[in-house]
C-alpha cells in the first residue's frame, strides 16, 4: 500500500500536463485594418458619377429582393475603377450606404480580396504571376520579374516616382498555358521574353498601349491553342452520331 504522500507524488508525476501550441504570427504585405491618411479617411468625399450610379442600379437589379448585399463586390470594383484603380474607405462607406448593409461587412470584403487596392497605385498596375507554371514556362517568371525591376527601377510593392507604374507579385492569374505572363490593368500579356516585357513597358511609358494577348508572334494563335496550330477540332463538327435519329 502506498502512503498518502507517495500517492500524491505518483499523481503529480503521472498527471497529464496540458500545453499550449503557439503558432508564429502570420504576416501580410497589406494591413487588414484601416489607418487614416490625408488622402484616405472618412472625411474625403466619394460619390459615384451619374453614369456609374445607373450602372449600380443595373447591377443591383440582377439580384433577388432582399439579397442586394450580393452586389457588394461588383460595386466595390466599380468604385475602384472610378477612383484611379484604388479603393478609399469613403468609397466603401458609399457602397454600404447604397446596399443598406453594415460598413463592417463591406470592410470584410474589401480586405479579403486582393483585387481591391486599398492604397493608391500607379497609372499602370503591373501584376506578375510567379506561381509554378509561370516560373517554369518559357524563360521563367523570375527572369521576367527581374527585367521589370530593372526597366522600372522599382521593387515589388513599389511605385515609380512619377506615379506611372506599380509592381505587384501575384498568384495564378489563370493563363498557365501561355506562361510566363503579366497583367497590366485589365489586359494580359503572355508568352513573354525579356525583349517582349521591355518593349511593352517602354510603350506604356509613352502612354501607347501595346496589343495584349500572346506575344509569341504566332498569327494563328488567338488564346491558348498550341503554338504550332490546332491539332484537334480543326474541321466542321459532324451531325448526330451513328444510330441517332436526326429528327429527334
Amino acid at each position: 500500500m502506498l502512503s498518502s504522500a507517495s500517492r500524491a507524488l505518483w499523481s503529480a508525476a503521472t498527471r497529464q500536463v496540458r500545453t499550449f501550441y503557439v503558432q508564429s504570427a502570420l504576416s501580410s504585405d497589406k494591413l487588414f485594418v484601416h489607418r487614416d491618411t490625408p488622402i484616405n479617411n472618412s472625411n474625403v468625399p466619394f460619390e459615384f458619377t451619374p453614369e456609374n450610379l445607373k450602372r449600380c442600379e443595373v447591377i443591383i437589379n440582377n439580384y433577388p429582393k432582399g439579397h442586394e448585399a450580393a452586389a457588394c463586390i461588383p460595386l466595390l470594383d466599380l468604385a475602384q475603377r472610378q477612383n484611379d484603380n484604388w479603393l478609399p474607405i469613403s468609397a466603401m462607406h458609399k457602397v454600404a450606404e447604397i446596399l443598406k448593409m453594415p460598413r463592417m461587412r463591406v470592410y470584410e470584403v474589401a480586405t479579403f480580396y486582393t483585387m481591391f487596392n486599398r492604397e493608391p497605385v500607379g497609372k499602370y498596375f503591373v501584376q506578375i504571376c510567379t506561381t509554378t507554371p509561370c516560373m517554369l514556362g518559357g524563360v521563367g517568371s523570375d527572369v521576367i520579374l527581374e527585367a521589370i525591376k530593372d526597366n522600372l527601377g522599382i521593387d515589388v510593392g513599389e511605385t515609380t516616382p512619377d506615379k506611372k507604374f506599380t509592381l505587384a507579385e501575384v498568384e495564378c492569374l489563370g493563363a498557365c498555358v501561355n506562361a510566363p505572363m503579366v497583367q497590366i490593368n485589365d489586359d494580359y500579356y503572355e508568352d513573354l521574353t525579356v525583349e517582349d516585357i521591355n518593349r511593352i513597358l517602354n510603350s506604356f511609358k509613352k502612354d501607347a498601349k501595346p496589343k495584349p494577348g500572346p506575344q509569341s508572334g504566332q498569327k494563328n494563335r488567338f488564346a491558348s491553342e498550341p503554338k504550332g496550330g490546332l491539332t484537334s477540332l480543326t474541321g466542321t463538327p459532324t451531325g448526330p452520331g451513328f444510330g441517332v435519329r436526326a429528327d429527334l
